[in-house]
């Protein structure tokens, strides 16, 4: 005498499947909005040395954009924009979270708003990029891109801003922010250097992107995305 095997129903499977599906998600989440918590605390963090002013400009030194240039390159864009868009409303809500213990709504009337705006630019760019240097992250593309966000990108909003609040004239201004070009070098260094540590200890932070030109170029016998960019 034989027995039928003993079988699962598909609909009983598809039901667990829907069951357990939501859980990697939730667990990314959670682990996504931790990622942004400690690096917005990190930008705080580098606040507490303090601010330095240079030759009585109004826009201080501050240790801060390594934070942003670090989120960016560690995180990627989404995450790394939001770190930076939480610390900016934490100090709109009176939090003394920038350099010097600034805070609150006076700062975005004040000159240094371009600055503080063109971060969420930087950061933005910065991610951007490095989920597209990924998984190689070469060091001379890193370094070309994470200048152009987190020198280039901040300047574009922060000299314009300054210079219309302030009432100073554009190429004033923008010979007077020459005075951070050393030092945000050397950040754009360091960010660089710490990144592709961290992503080669840890791959997965930032998931890997093909550059727009490689979508175009997919469909071209023996080129990938991946070899492209």
């Amino acid at each position: 005498m034989s027995t039928a095997p003993s079988s699962t129903p598909s609909s009983e499977i598809a039901d667990e499947a829907s069951v357990t599906a939501p859980a990697p998600k939730r667990r990314g989440t959670a682990r996504d909005l931790a990622q942004i918590a400690v690096f917005t605390g990190l930008i705080a963090a580098l606040g507490l040395p303090g601010a330095l002013y240079l030759g009585g400009t109004a826009v201080p030194i501050t240790f801060q954009t390594l934070g942003v240039m670090l989120a960016g390159a560690i995180l990627g864009a989404r995450k790394g924009f939001l770190s930076v868009a939480l610390l900016l409303v934490l100090v709109a809500a009176g939090l003394p979270l920038l350099s010097g213990g600034r805070g609150g709504l006076g700062v975005f009337v004040g000159p240094s708003v371009g600055y503080l705006a063109g971060w969420l630019l930087g950061v933005a760019v910065i991610g951007w990029a490095t989920a597209r240097l990924l998984p190689r992250y070469r060091i001379v593309p890193a370094l070309l891109w994470t200048a152009l966000g987190g020198i280039v990108a901040i300047y574009l909003i922060g000299v314009p801003v300054f210079a219309a609040i302030t009432g100073t004239p554009i190429g004033v201004a923008l010979l007077g922010a020459t005075a951070f070009l050393p030092g945000d070098i050397l950040k754009v260094v360091v960010t660089v250097l710490v990144a592709k540590s961290v992503h080669r200890a840890w791959p997965g932070l930032i998931e890997p992107r093909p550059w727009p030109w490689a979508r175009r170029d997919a469909g071209t016998p023996g080129t990938t995305a991946a070899d492209a960019a």
